[in-house]
């Protein structure tokens, strides 16, 4: 099962900057014809003018394969496509060009994404993806082209052999072709719109970022992905407003995104989240953001419908609601209901199912957003049973949720859940059926689950996770009170069996492990 598309991250090869601030200041800067490798070297006079718009995506999006086969092809003198910048009397930006120039920089700098550049940037966190990905690129590069430390020794040599010699003489006049933007900010903001909704396009989620990008879910959500680190989109905030930002968002990181989800899985040690990939994190993030943060009404409904935030205080907002959810369902607070992700938010095979997750988490924000504390302890009476129904029926649902119009999932999981819940509580002995489940869906007629059949003779990363999972969920901790699954790297509790009220000792015999709210809300 692969876990997720390896993507280098090169988001510190080059900084960022606010695309609309203008000086009164003359153009200095002559539009010269080409970038070569010395403009990108520590002591050249252009780099340090050099910005992204402050809306750009992050410079993450090539495979170690793209890095390589771009400095391979500025290597071999191959046709590569210009590079697009606007002078803004401030800065020069980059409209179209961000990736090759950042592999370009990286390989100089030999820093894709773990080098002392990307460290400093990250604030010295550099999560265990972004090291293997920065490794294989570099093995790559020094296999196919080499590394630029090397070329620089090999051009001081006399004898170099004449093939080698070529390479090192042209690395000296190489260059990207440039092509100049005209005009003020909305002009150079519709011309990056409009190149990057062709070749490479802007998929859904950055062009929702880019066009939003003061709202504060979008802040919160880019916040979030890199645990407040990175670059600020919230540099124009107080100092105050920027440290609880960064301090929430990297709180919610850990709680969504750690440890990290490796396959086979071989703990039950799992992600609330899933992948913190970026494309696939920030989908779920900027979901789970609205969910958090929306009233009785259902608003907003969208990013767009937020105010922009330019003080910080609505992305606090935003965070701290965001916050209190997620502790909700996991975590060591009094009301952490401690949800297992291998029970909730995982197929039977090992994969992270978002639709579950967001139906959830929606269930539990519309119980809160309408004050409905008595849903908590209904749902702790039934919780053993509604995880065995949960578990039962998880190959279905997993089927099922592929066949619901992804604009709806989340909303008729969560009314499912709802659902499953209220008929144990109105009966314990009468179980949801397949066919309810697939009505509720809406799914008609009959829906058949069928097994893949196997051929080969060697064990699948799903077929391991599977056995794993069903067996380690088998052997797993259950809560005393309630019966269900406990999720001890997580959330726990230490109860005393007999109350200390009525004259429990603090002993190895009088304590139980129970969820944090069946000891504290449930108990007391």
């Amino acid at each position: 099962m692969a876990i997720t598309r390896k993507t280098v991250n090169l988001d510190a090869m080059i900084q960022r900057a606010d695309f609309s601030i203008v000086t009164n200041e003359p153009q200095t800067v002559q539009q010269i014809p080409t970038i070569s490798l010395r403009d990108l070297q520590k002591d050249s006079f252009l780099l340090p003018n050099l910005r992204k718009p402050d809306f750009q995506r992050e410079t993450n999006h090539w495979t170690p394969e793209q890095v390589a086969s771009l400095i391979e092809c500025f290597i071999n003198n191959e046709l590569i496509p210009s590079i697009i910048l606007w002078n803004s009397q401030s800065y020069i930006f980059i409209i179209d060009g961000c990736h090759r120039l950042s592999a370009l920089r990286a390989w100089v700098e030999n820093d894709y994404g773990d080098g002392p550049i990307s460290k400093s940037f990250f604030n010295y966190q550099i999560e265990k993806f972004q090291q293997r990905a920065a490794d294989e690129t570099r093995r790559l590069i020094e296999k196919r082209v080499g590394l630029w430390q090397h070329w620089q020794t090999k051009n001081q040599q006399p004898n170099l052999p004449p093939d080698e010699r070529r390479l090192a003489s042209g690395l000296s006049t190489r260059a990207f072709q440039l092509q100049w933007v005209s005009g003020d900010a909305d002009k150079a903001e519709a011309s990056f719109f409009k190149i990057n909704t062709q070749g490479t396009p802007l998929d859904d989620i950055e062009e929702l970022l880019i066009s939003n990008r003061k709202k504060p879910c979008a802040i919160a959500a880019r916040s979030i992905i890199r645990a407040g680190t990175g670059y600020k989109y919230w540099s124009l905030f107080s100092v105050e407003n920027q440290k609880s930002i960064e301090k929430i968002s990297k709180e919610i990181y850990q709680i969504l995104f750690e440890p990290e989800l490796n396959s086979p899985i071989k703990t039950l040690d799992l992600p609330l989240g899933g992948v913190a990939g970026v494309r696939t994190a920030l989908s779920l993030l900027i979901d789970f953001l609205l969910v958090a943060n929306r009233d009785q009404n259902g608003y907003p409904k969208n990013i767009k419908d937020q105010l922009d935030d330019y003080s910080g205080d609505e992305s606090i907002r935003v965070l701290n609601n965001s916050l209190r959810l997620v502790k909700r369902m996991t975590g060591n607070d009094k009301g952490s209901l401690g949800l297992h992700p291998a029970v909730y938010f995982y197929s039977p095979s090992g994969k992270h199912s978002v639709p579950l997750f967001m139906g959830m988490a929606m269930l539990i924000a519309k119980k809160l957003v309408n004050n409905d504390s008595d849903f908590f302890k209904k749902f702790t009476k039934i919780r053993k049973i509604f995880e065995e129904d949960l578990l039962d029926h998880k190959q279905l649902l997993t089927a099922i949720i592929q066949q619901i119009r992804s604009n709806q999932r989340y909303e008729i999981i969560s009314k499912l859940f709802d659902f499953m819940i209220t008929k144990r509580l109105n009966d314990k002995n009468i179980r949801v059926s397949d066919k309810e489940i697939a009505e509720l869906c809406g799914v008609k007629g009959k829906f058949f689950v069928g097994e893949e059949k196997i051929t080969g003779k060697q064990f699948s990363s799903e077929t391991k996770s599977a056995v794993y999972l069903k067996e380690a969920l088998d052997n797993a901790l259950r809560c005393p009170v309630c019966e269900g699954y406990l999720d001890p790297r997580k959330s726990i509790s230490y109860d005393h069996s007999k109350p200390r009220r009525d004259g429990g000792l603090g002993n190895e015999e009088n304590l139980q492990l129970t969820h944090p709210y069946c000891n504290q809300s449930v108990r007391q």
